[in-house]
């Protein structure tokens, strides 16, 4: 008789299934196209992985992730990327951080200065690259400034100066709005602990490791993710900026995989998009890892 009862509260309503099927419905479009873009050609590139052709396939095991780590281009791009990702990633949490630390002192025109900080992500990338030009091309704004001081020409692009270019357009692009989000973390800080802080003697320092850190840290750990993310996505500005084939320094995965899809090296492209994305979520799960443990002894 109980399992009776259970069973009939169990049941769905008429309502609850017309609720139900209405909502399948209205997601059936959304579903429909992360299906057909991303889930099935998930599914063909790991089938590439493996195989070898493209009309007539057959089955290779790893052969193709093998080759693909013995391929220099495919190292020197790794290497690349890793450098790249090393040195922008750390430099934009800093200076973000900084900025929104300078703006939440209370400086007259607020929302002026936030305006201008959130502009570049507003601004065509295609304006921002022509400005770049302009400036770091080897007869640009600042080799004619070199010639003033009779020093010689550089063309920052095509040189070993260009990863130090495109970690500047990156920061320049994006800087203001991770100063945004860490603002609103900023703000999320009661006033009440500094104010007791410095009534106990602390200085800058202390409230900056003791209060401002520990509380921001939640927020941290998500520009963190993003900033990450969005150095990976660098390569519409790297394409644009050097073409096809740029200087050996800021030849990314990005640049190596597009060649290989205008190649039809499907095999290979495939591959090193595999790898990329265990590398990415290994790092990802690495850092939600550290930021649960984190915040257990924040607890």
């Amino acid at each position: 008789m109980l399992a009776l009862k259970g069973t009939a509260i169990k049941r769905k309503s008429p309502l609850q299934k017309e609720e139900a099927l209405a909502g399948i419905l209205f997601a059936l479009p959304s579903l429909s196209g992360f299906a057909l873009f991303f889930v099935i050609p998930f599914f063909m590139s790991l089938y590439y992985c493996f195989t070898e052709g493209i009309g007539g396939t057959r089955f290779v095991g790893f052969r193709n992730f093998e080759s693909l780590l013995k391929s220099e281009s495919f190292l020197l791009a790794a290497k690349n990327t890793l450098i790249f990702n090393a040195v922008a990633v750390p430099l934009i949490m800093v200076l973000s951080l900084g900025f929104a630390m300078l703006l939440n002192t209370g400086i007259k025109g607020l929302p002026f200065y936030r305006s201008c900080f959130i502009l570049p992500l507003v601004v065509p990338v295609a304006s921002v690259i022509l400005v770049w030009q302009i400036l770091f091309n080897e007869h640009g704004a600042l080799s004619q400034l070199f010639q003033l001081f009779g020093l010689p020409a550089v063309d920052w692009i095509n040189s070993q100066w260009s990863v130090a270019v495109l970690v500047l357009l990156y920061t320049w692009k994006n800087c203001g709005y991770n100063m945004v989000l860490f603002l609103a973390g900023l703000n999320s800080i009661p006033r009440e602990y500094y104010e007791a802080a410095r009534i106990d003697g602390a200085g800058f320092w202390t409230c900056f490791t003791r209060i401002t850190l520990p509380f921001l840290a939640p927020t941290g750990f998500f520009v963190l993710v993003l900033s990450f993310v969005n150095s990976l996505k660098v390569f519409r500005e790297s394409y644009q900026l050097a073409g096809n084939y740029p200087d050996m320094h800021i030849y990314m995965l990005q640049n190596f995989m597009n060649n290989n899809f205008t190649n039809l090296n499907y095999q290979r492209l495939s591959s090193a998009a595999f790898l990329m994305f265990a590398i990415i979520s290994l790092m990802v799960l690495v850092l939600f890892r550290l930021e649960s443990r984190l915040g257990r002894d924040l607890e």
